[in-house]
């Protein structure tokens, strides 16, 4: 018992001096600034409380519906995020497994040759004289060395850097879940966007086709009236450059047209497909509950939040683990098979072996590695830090400028649309006017081009209450 305790006492002051070495030279850990904290509620709106809006009950159009559906499917930037989250898992497993023994099954086979002054040589020469040796004992030179068996070595998480470790990429790969998430979100709001836009192309279109109608009738009056000796060649004139310039806008709109509908193919991951949609789409009335009260506290569940959060998590782990990396560290190498230095003996009961090797070290030389290893991962941890809480103010921010843009646009549509309305009447009167003599063609040319820009500027502002519903829809992370 004592020749025991001779043994291990020296074993356990190394393990110690080890252990003390190392931690006295690991790199302190970086203390992170404080939170800014997130208002109670948005300005300008009650506190009662909302969930994240759903996309569904935000765009209820059957077409644009459809072409979510598609894009979310046929997507190929999701499609390689979805890839992303598969290889975060992965890694996940990766770093689980570290925790385990592993376990491997070999066959080997060597071959020694020992001098006649080494220790080995001299042993085994030694051994062969030994009358207690029957021939199958008996050593030969040079010695083979066969064994047939399994192989085990085990790192043991004394100090938690393989759990640190663990940590560390399980935050990653729920940090790509969200990440996912939020690529998800701004697929359904491009999507919704460029749908919107599209419409309201469709809607200007008609707008020039019912003006261009307009100012051909126009156009058959002032050459009635011209050719009766009651008006001029000029005023002819006008009124053909106005109808062209009108024809020529329909042109500019198509290519918009064209541009739009490949970027949506591009979204859903096609060369070309059917684009249907619903002209009078742009002309609806926004969703009520857009207007509720919504804590600022949903923005916390957004997915580039969280996900900026989760890997403010994962760069913590990753700091603590590069800590522990001074530490020493604890491995068991066994191994049990068949062992012979003769072929034919290796399978035979008698060649049964089996060991168990305990040890523990620590890093002397690699310690500026080490040390460079975990400034880094400070480094990383205050860079995920200020990302993550600028991404806080940044979707506070977003979230306040689309609700108020959402009641503001509205306001401006509504203002504009009654300005459409006087326009219209006024054309009407410039007409009445005209054919009876008291206004001149000027002013129905002018009249008439009135009402088309404030019909394109009633569709323009539409256009931007919708996609202030769609950065808000997307603000709130969907």
């Amino acid at each position: 018992m004592k020749l025991n305790i001779k043994i291990i006492t020296p074993f356990i002051i190394i393990s110690c001096l080890i252990a003390f070495i190392s931690s006295c030279s690991s790199v302190r850990q970086a203390n992170l600034p404080e939170l800014k904290k997130l208002p109670d509620s948005f300005s300008r709106l009650s506190s009662a409380p909302a969930e994240a809006l759903s996309w569904k009950a935000v765009f209820t159009q059957p077409d644009l519906k459809e072409l979510i559906d598609t894009a979310l499917k046929n997507n190929l930037s999701i499609q390689s995020g979805v890839q992303r989250v598969l290889v975060a898992g992965l890694n996940l497993r990766l770093s689980r497994s570290k925790l385990y023994p592993t376990l491997s099954a070999g066959i080997s086979a060597g071959l020694d040759h020992y001098g006649d002054y080494t220790m080995n040589g001299v042993g085994n020469y030694d051994t062969n004289f030994s009358d207690n040796l029957n021939d199958k004992q008996r050593i030969p030179s040079p010695t083979p060395d066969y064994f047939a068996g399994f192989r085990s070595s085990w790192e043991i998480d004394i100090w938690g850097k393989l759990s640190e470790k663990k940590r560390a990429a399980y935050n990653r790969y729920l940090s790509s879940q969200a990440g996912l998430q939020w690529y998800k979100t701004q697929i359904i709001s491009q999507v919704a966007e460029l749908y919107y836009e599209l419409t309201a192309l469709d809607k200007r279109l008609e707008i020039l086709q019912r003006n261009i109608l307009l100012q051909n009738k126009g156009l058959e009056i002032v050459e009635a009236q011209m050719a009766g000796g009651r008006a001029t060649a000029l005023a002819v004139s006008q009124f053909k450059a106005q109808r062209m310039a009108t024809q020529g806008r329909q042109f500019e709109i198509r290519q918009a047209i064209n541009r739009i509908e490949n970027e949506l193919n591009l979204l859903m991951g096609r060369y070309k497909g059917n684009l249907g949609r619903d002209t009078s789409a742009i002309t609806q009335v926004l969703p009520r509950e857009i207007y509720a009260g919504i804590p600022a506290k949903v923005i916390l569940a957004r997915p580039d939040v969280r996900e900026a959060e989760l890997q403010l998590a994962a760069s913590k782990a990753d700091v603590n683990a590069a800590r522990k990396a001074f530490l020493p560290s604890l491995t068991l190498d066994a191994y049990a098979g068949y062992n012979s230095f003769k072929l034919p003996l290796l399978f035979s009961p008698a060649s049964m072996a089996a060991g168990l090797l305990g040890g523990l070290s620590a890093p002397l030389l690699n310690r500026a590695a080490l040390k460079n290893s975990s400034l880094v991962a400070n480094s990383a941890q205050l860079s995920a830090f200020y990302n993550y809480q600028g991404r806080i103010i940044k979707a506070y921010q977003e979230v306040s400028v689309q609700l108020s843009a959402i009641e503001n646009y509205k306001q401006a549509y509504l203002f504009k649309s009654n300005e459409v309305e006087e326009l219209k009447k006024a054309v009407s009167t410039a007409n009445d006017l005209y054919l009876s003599g008291y206004a001149s063609y000027l002013e129905v040319i002018v009249a008439q081009r009135s009402v088309l820009d404030a019909e394109m500027q009633q569709v323009n502002l539409k256009q931007k209450s919708y996609s202030s519903l769609i950065n808000l829809f997307r603000a709130l992370g969907g």
